[in-house]
């Protein structure tokens, strides 16, 4: 699979926490599929109900 670089700026408090949250977005898009990564951010930014019940699961 061919691999591309992109620029981004991440809203943070602390530079660690920027780090871990572009760790986190890297996995994600490494693990999930185009639909899949298109699917979960329509659910974050249109389905609060969903996206509260997924942070109980997870614990946070």
């Amino acid at each position: 699979m061919k691999k591309y670089q992109y620029s981004m700026s991440i809203e943070a408090k602390t530079e660690k926490e920027a780090e871990a949250k572009m760790q986190a977005l890297t996995t994600l898009a490494s693990r999930l599929n185009e639909k899949e990564l298109s699917k979960l951010a329509h659910v974050i930014r249109h389905d609060p109900v969903k996206t509260a019940l997924a942070k109980r699961y997870l614990g946070v």
